[in-house]
């Protein structure tokens, strides 16, 4: 039996683990003194009363190495073989440290996806269309599926991800003139800034014309927010009739990754024709 592993870098949620037949590897959060694990014992409510009424700056890091490596031999040692999907090598070391851990064990599968959030549901979604095949099939495709996936998001400040370490300090000073709105993307792992657009209209219509001409409705496009959902609300409205009906639920980013992108960020994923 093929298992899949993700960490909570994947935004799945804890009571969507059946639907996508899936393991969830929560990240760490560590507020202030206290650490917690991200979608288990932290709330989105008190995660954003620290980030936005108290301006606390939360850190991410690695999972328990030591409960996820005892999960995943349990499935080993009873004969099942393991796909990881943890989010890219080139925003977090989680990775690395998973392909080193289990490089003596062919039947364990480590993908940098070089995405996250929903690229990674859209990559589940990909290995359940083939779970009845070979590991090495399922890993081709989603090998051919990978550089297709697109996140293009549009965050209401570059602060969070320049403090996280996860955009340039050239990237975050260009962005962040007056008036000017940033797309960003992953671009082989990394986050870069797509395009810039004057005002959030405009940015909002880049957006809507980029999924008109760049994606592939056979595959989900994956609605995506932090905190509030007003602006992708639009977003969709501006959106092409045609590509609606492959948009999943509005998801609401996960701590591990708003952390990083601030409120009220918004987007798509999706995959390029």
């Amino acid at each position: 039996m093929i298992r899949v592993f993700v960490d909570s870098g994947s935004s799945i949620k804890q009571n969507e683990k059946k639907h996508y037949n899936v393991e969830i590897i929560p990240l760490k959060i560590l507020l202030k003194d206290k650490e917690y694990s991200d979608g288990i014992d932290l709330s989105m409510d008190y995660f954003y009363s620290k980030l936005i009424d108290e301006g606390i700056f939360p850190k991410t890091s690695l999972p328990s190495l030591e409960e996820t490596e005892q999960k995943i031999m349990e499935f080993v040692n009873q004969g099942d073989e393991v796909i990881i999907l943890p989010i890219s090598s080139g925003i977090s070391g989680t990775y690395n440290t998973f392909r080193i851990m289990f490089e003596d064990h062919p039947q364990v599968r480590v993908i940098d996806t070089k995405t996250a959030v929903g690229g990674i549901r859209i990559l589940v979604e990909e290995v359940n269309k083939y779970r009845d095949q070979k590991l090495d099939v399922i890993v081709e495709k989603l090998n051919e599926l990978i550089p297709r996936i697109r996140v293009a998001a549009i965050p209401e400040t570059l602060e969070y991800l320049h403090r996280g370490g996860r955009l340039s300090k050239t990237a975050y000073v260009a962005g962040s003139l007056a008036q000017v709105k940033p797309l960003i993307t992953f671009e082989d792992g990394y986050v870069k800034v797509l395009t810039k657009a004057i005002g959030l209209k405009r940015a909002m219509i880049t957006l809507a014309k980029l999924v008109e001409t760049e994606c592939d409705p056979s595959y989900s496009i994956i609605p995506s927010y932090t905190y509030s959902n007003k602006n992708l609300i639009e977003l969709i409205k501006m959106t092409k009739h045609e590509f609606l009906a492959s948009m999943g639920h509005q998801d609401n980013l996960d701590p591990a990754i708003a952390c990083h992108w601030g409120p009220n960020a918004f987007g798509y994923i999706f995959v390029r024709k």
